[in-house]
């Protein structure tokens, strides 16, 4: 079980360093512009170059929704803060299947079998709650699939939100058969942790 927190102790430090790292170059490179830095200045073209391929889409998805794009370096440190936090969350989660299947195998008893597929399935609709969000999120940020990533996150959640959406009306323009989703997601991880890992911690970290 140590390994397992060293590792999740060395992700939790890299989702940290890495968007504050993209963070602090984002801003540099908002001052530099703000003070008119000479564009030709080492500095300068070493933080733009750095920060030019998370710049660069979201001024064209900005310019796309007919949005200020001078606005992009403030909404790429809100996507990156975003992403890090789903990143962290799917870590998280990948780690703590992980260590709950080792803690059921370290202890060969009566109900370990029961505890692991427990374990499997809080992860996994813990995972799927996770596809979720990040679909919310992709379809506000894009109007097609332009990623094969994209579409198997689309292709992925329909399962679940296919059906919801043909029985829940829409709330005005807003499609609310996800939120439905989230809590029959967080319904069943209820059941799963009362029979299957009753006794049993559900959470290692």
């Amino acid at each position: 079980m140590s390994l397992i927190q060293s590792i999740a102790s060395f992700i939790t430090a890299g989702i940290i360093t890495v968007p504050s790292a993209a963070i602090l170059l984002i801003l540099l490179r908002s001052l530099f512009k703000y003070l008119d830095r000479n564009p030709f200045n080492w500095s300068v073209r070493t933080v733009g170059r750095l920060t030019d391929p998370v710049i660069h889409p979201v001024r064209r998805l900005l310019i796309g929704f007919r949005i200020e794009p001078r606005v992009a370096p403030f909404i790429a440190v809100v996507l990156i803060m975003v992403f890090g936090y789903f990143t962290f969350m799917l870590a998280e989660n990948i780690l703590n299947t992980v260590a709950g299947i080792l803690f059921a195998l370290s202890r060969p008893w009566v109900g370990a079998p029961a505890a692991i597929t427990g374990y499997v399935l809080f992860g996994f609709l813990g995972f799927y709650t996770l596809m979720i969000f990040l679909r919310l999120l992709f379809s506000y940020l894009t109007t097609g699939y332009p990623s094969r990533w994209v579409r198997f996150l689309f292709r992925s959640t329909e399962p679940l939100l296919a059906p919801l959406r043909r029985m829940i009306p829409t709330v005005g323009m807003f499609d609310v058969s996800p939120i439905v989703g989230f809590v029959i997601l967080y319904l069943l991880q209820f059941v799963v942790a009362g029979t299957l890992l009753k006794g049993w911690p559900v959470r290692f970290f």
